[in-house]
C-alpha cells in the first residue's frame, strides 16, 4: 500500500501540527498514549508554559531534575555550543524574549539584542540534572522538537508500529514506509521549491530564518555570541539517523559551515545562503532544481 493511502492520526503539540501516517489505524489506547507523550515534553521543557520545569527554572534557581531525555540532550547542545563558539546554546531563550519572540508572543523588542549568558558560569547540566545559581531561560527549539519525533517513534515501536511516517511541521522521520518523497521549500516562497528528496528509514529536518520571523529584520535564529539574528545562511536541511541530531544541525548550520560538522556528525546537509548560493555535501541524497 502507497503511502498516500495511510491513514493519518493529527494533532497539535508543542505549539505546531502534527501527522502520523500508518498503514492501519492507531488503536485509540495509542492514540491517547501519544497525546500523554507530547503533553509531557511539553509540560517539562516549554518556555511559553508557565507551568514547566523550563519555567520554575526562569523563576526560581536551583538544582531540577529533568526526564531521561535531558541527558542525551545536554550532551548534544554541549558538543554544538564547543564547535560554533558559543553561537549555538541553549541559554538563548533570554535573547529571544528580549526581541520579543517571549511567552506571550509580544514580538515587540524591549531593548538592543542581549548576548546569551556563558554555559559555564550560567548553567551546571549533568546528566537529567540542571541546575543555575541565578535565573536562566532554557530554549531547546533547535533540537527539542526532532528530539520529540524521535520519543514518538520510540512509542510507536514499542507498540509494534512497523511502519510509519512522523511529520512535524517539516521534520520528518520515516520508518518502514519505503522511499518517501518531500519537496524542499524556497525559502522565499513557499508555493515553491527548489528541489526534492526520496526519504528512506532517516530523519530529514530544516529550519530557515523566513518561518518565526517578525518586524523589522527580526528571525529566530539567533548568534548566542552576539543576540542578534544570523544574516548569512536563509534556509538548511539536514538527513541524519535520529530526528533530534539532525533538528540540532540543521540550526548549527547557520553558525559552522556543514563540513565543519562532518568532522565529528555523520549526516549529509544542504545550505542555501541570503545571496542565493547553496552549498551541500557530497553525498546528500536531493535533487536541486535548476
Amino acid at each position: 500500500m502507497p503511502v498516500s493511502d495511510w491513514e493519518e492520526f493529527s494533532f497539535q503539540g508543542i505549539g505546531t501540527d502534527w501527522a502520523v501516517s500508518t498503514p492501519l489505524p492507531l488503536p485509540a489506547p495509542l492514540r491517547t498514549h501519544l497525546l500523554d507523550r507530547v503533553e509531557k515534553f511539553d509540560g517539562d521543557w516549554s518556555r511559553f508554559r508557565s507551568d514547566s520545569l523550563v519555567a520554575e527554572l526562569a523563576r526560581e534557581p536551583g538544582r531540577y531534575e529533568f526526564p531521561d531525555e535531558a541527558a542525551p540532550l545536554g550532551e548534544l547542545y554541549r558538543l554544538l555550543y564547543r564547535i560554533t563558539g558559543g553561537a549555538m546554546t541553549p541559554l538563548i531563550g533570554g535573547s529571544l524574549e528580549r526581541l520579543g519572540y517571549d511567552a506571550a508572543y509580544s514580538l515587540q523588542p524591549a531593548g538592543p539584542p542581549l548576548p546569551a549568558p556563558e554555559w559555564e558560569s550560567a548553567l551546571a547540566w549533568s546528566g537529567t540534572v540542571v541546575a543555575a545559581g541565578a535565573p536562566v531561560v532554557l530554549d531547546i527549539g533547535a533540537a527539542g522538537k526532532g528530539l520529540l519525533v524521535d520519543l514518538v517513534a520510540a512509542e510507536l515501536e514499542a507498540a509494534g508500529v512497523g511502519g510509519f511516517v512522523i511529520d512535524a511541521s517539516g521534520d520528518l522521520l520515516v520508518r518502514g514506509a519505503g522511499p518517501v518523497s518531500v519537496a524542499l521549500e524556497h525559502p522565499y516562497n513557499p508555493e515553491q521549491a527548489i528541489g526534492i528528496i526520496h526519504l528512506d528509514g532517516r530523519a530529514l529536518c530544516a529550519s530557515a530564518a523566513n518561518r518565526r520571523a517578525w518586524g523589522d529584520g527580526l528571525h529566530h535564529v539567533l548568534d548566542g555570541t552576539t543576540g542578534q539574528p544570523v544574516r548569512t545562511a536563509v534556509a538548511t536541511w539536514t538527513l541524519a539517523d535520529t530526528a533530534m541530531v539532525a533538528d540540532a544541525l540543521a540550526t548549527a548550520l547557520f553558525f559552522v559551515p556543514g563540513a565543519t560538522l562532518q568532522e565529528t556528525f555523520d549526516f549529509s546537509w544542504l545550505t542555501v545562503f541570503s545571496n542565493g548560493s547553496a552549498a551541500y555535501s557530497a553525498e546528500f541524497e536531493g535533487t536541486l532544481f535548476t
